[in-house]
Order: C-alpha cells, then sequence, then structure tokens
C-alpha cells in the first residue's frame, strides 16, 4: 500500500525519485561513537589527523572510544601447541596477538609485531588520558604527531620519536609504559589484558571491515570524512539535544574551521562577511568618492589647458583692425614705425 502512489505515478510515464534514509537511535543528550582502526590504517587517516577539533568542540555532549583492530593469534593457529610463536614477527605474546605485516616483507620493514605494539600503546594512552572524558585530546594530539613525525618504516619503532611525540602532546611516556607493562606486556606467552579486551570487543561488535565507525552502536557507511562523521554524529543526539557544535556547523562545507572559529564562515550572520545595506553603502561611498575626484581632476585640466592657451597665445604679435601689428615689446612713443601686411 505504501507504494499504491509511487505505481500510479509510473503508470502514468513520469519519473520518479526516490530517497532512503535510516535515522540513528537517538536515546539521550550522549552520543557515543567509536572508531576502529590500526596504527597503519592509511583510509581512516585523515580523520584520525583533522578530527581533533571536532572531538573537543563536542565535549561532554559525546563520548568517543578507539579501538584497534588485533587479529586472535590463537584461533588462526599462530601459536603452536607447545605455545611457540608460529607465524614469525607478525605477532607477539608468543602468537597471541597478531597484525598483518605493513609493507608486505616480512624479513625487513615494520613487523606485524611492531604494529601490535603501537596498538597496544594508543590503547594506553586512551586508558590514560581519554576513558574518564571520553574525548582525551591527550590521545588526539599524540596520533597526529606519530603520523606527521614517526609514520615511516625508519621512526615507526624509534624510542626517540615516540617519546618527542609524547612531549609534544602532554602524554607521560612513564605512565603509559607502566600501562603496557602491566596489562601483560608483549614478550611472555601470557594474556595481555587490554589486548584481550579488543578481541572481545571485536567480537561483540562484529568488526570485520577496517576502518569502521558506530554511532551509537550503529555503523556508518559512506566515506570517513570530518563533515560525514560530524553529521552522522549531529544526528544521533536527541531532538532539543544538539550541542551548539552541531546547531552552528551541522550545514557548513567546513566543519573543521567553523568549530574553530564559532561560527560557520561565509555565514550571514557571522563576522567575516558584511551584510546587503552595508554592502551597497560602501559600494555608493566608493562610486561618489570617484566621482568627485573625476570632475575635480577634470577641472584641473580645463583651468591648466586654458592657461596654456593664453601662454601660446601672448607669444604672438595682436593684429589691429586696419591689418597692422604691433610689435610686442615696442612702446606706443615710437609712433614713426609701422609695419603693412601686404
Amino acid at each position: 500500500q505504501d507504494a499504491d502512489p509511487i505505481k500510479e505515478t509510473l503508470r502514468k510515464n513520469n519519473i520518479v525519485r526516490m530517497s532512503m534514509s535510516w535515522a540513528l537511535p537517538r536515546p539521550d543528550s550522549r552520543v557515543e561513537y567509536t572508531l576502529w582502526t590500526t596504527p597503519k590504517d592509511d583510509v581512516s587517516r585523515p580523520l584520525q589527523q583533522n578530527f581533533r577539533e571536532v572531538a573537543n568542540a563536542l565535549g561532554k555532549h559525546a563520548q568517543f572510544t578507539p579501538h584497534m583492530y588485533v587479529y586472535d593469534g590463537i584461533f588462526a593457529g599462530c601459536q603452536g601447541a607447545d605455545g611457540e610463536n608460529q607465524c614469525y614477527n607478525l605477532c607477539t605474546n608468543s602468537g597471541r596477538y597478531c597484525a598483518t605485516d605493513p609493507d608486505d616483507d616480512l624479513d625487513s620493514g615494520l613487523s606485524g609485531a611492531d604494529v601490535v605494539k603501537e596498538s597496544l600503546r594508543r590503547l594506553c594512552i586512551w586508558n590514560v588520558y581519554g576513558e574518564t572524558d571520553g574525548v582525551g585530546m591527550p590521545w588526539w594530539d599524540y596520533v597526529d604527531e606519530f603520523l606527521y613525525r614517526c609514520d615511516s618504516a625508519d621512526y615507526f619503532t624509534n624510542e626517540d620519536c615516540i617519546k618527542d611525540c609524547m612531549q609534544r602532546s602532554n602524554v607521560d611516556y612513564e605512565k603509559v609504559q607502566k600501562c603496557m607493562d602491566d596489562a601483560g606486556g608483549l614478550t611472555e606467552n601470557v594474556q595481555n589484558s587490554v589486548l584481550e579486551g579488543e578481541l572481545l570487543a571485536r567480537e561483540t561488535a562484529g568488526v570485520v571491515i577496517l576502518p569502521s565507525f558506530f554511532v551509537n552502536n550503529a555503523p556508518l557507511r559512506g566515506a570517513l570524512t570530518v563533515n560525514e562523521v560530524f553529521e552522522a554524529i549531529c544526528a544521533g543526539y536527541a531532538t532539543g539535544s544538539e550541542p551548539e557544535a552541531c546547531k552552528k556547523c551541522s550545514t557548513c562545507d567546513n566543519v573543521q574551521k567553523c568549530v574553530v572559529a564559532g561560527h560557520c564562515p561565509g555565514a550571514p550572520d557571522s563576522f567575516d562577511t558584511v551584510s546587503f545595506p552595508v554592502f551597497m553603502g560602501t559600494l555608493a561611498s566608493v562610486v561618489v568618492c570617484f566621482g568627485c575626484l573625476g570632475i575635480a581632476q577634470y577641472q584641473r585640466a580645463q583651468r591648466q589647458m586654458r592657461a596654456q592657451v593664453r601662454g601660446i597665445m601672448a607669444e604672438y604679435m595682436p593684429i589691429d583692425e586696419n591689418n597692422k601689428v604691433e610689435s610686442v615689446g615696442i612702446t606706443d612713443d615710437d609712433d614713426d614705425l609701422n609695419i603693412e601686411i601686404s
């Protein structure tokens, strides 16, 4: 029955355009959003670098949780019966936690174990600095610094580079290292509580594609751009509970600039544009100003021209009515000197 109007329109050979949408769950005034990624995920890299200002603008109105995708090495058969690692350098903890080789070369470059270690480090940074407030600006800062400074084969595992990123992000290296060690470390054949939690969360969420983004436990389909993610988050608030960032920037083309400036660049009520009356008044003032300058210049040119004409005519001898001329510079006392023009 719902399709009857559409069928009727089609029978009349008319074009039908339809739009289908699925609303996100809107439970309350706080949205929970989750990102599943890895330290070598190039698809979500722009989002990880550019979303920090948006996350900060959402503040307490949103709860962010980052997850790192780690493979279950025991399930994949990377741990032998004797507890030895069967997957070369792809795994840690004697084959318990694994990741794919980022450069597809097992003998050189980065290894899967390097990716697992950086994954654990980022999870610990979040546990220390982001779990309490749900924003975790030090986590965003560290990821941004790491992607800028250390995301290469030469510096990915360089401790000095990592420490520098942490220092720039106000992250305490010792606290993060303690978290990694207390969780179980990466060298022994023991469970790592943080990585085990990731395996369980991955199984619960049913994540099979990277990157994956969830808003209020609903998967986000499409490109993971700042605008798309921000729009999805704002759509997850209960009606009337949207934060100021959503109200001001949800229709803005550049969300990142909008949340930083506090208004949408180019909006009628922003300070970076002028109203139509002000524009027209300014334009009229400019026209009048240049018009006055033009008239003044014209009058000045006319005066100069008349002065030049007078000067030129003064250089010639005047002719009297009897076709006689008086020499310029001859006084009236010389009455005997006359010049006739033949």
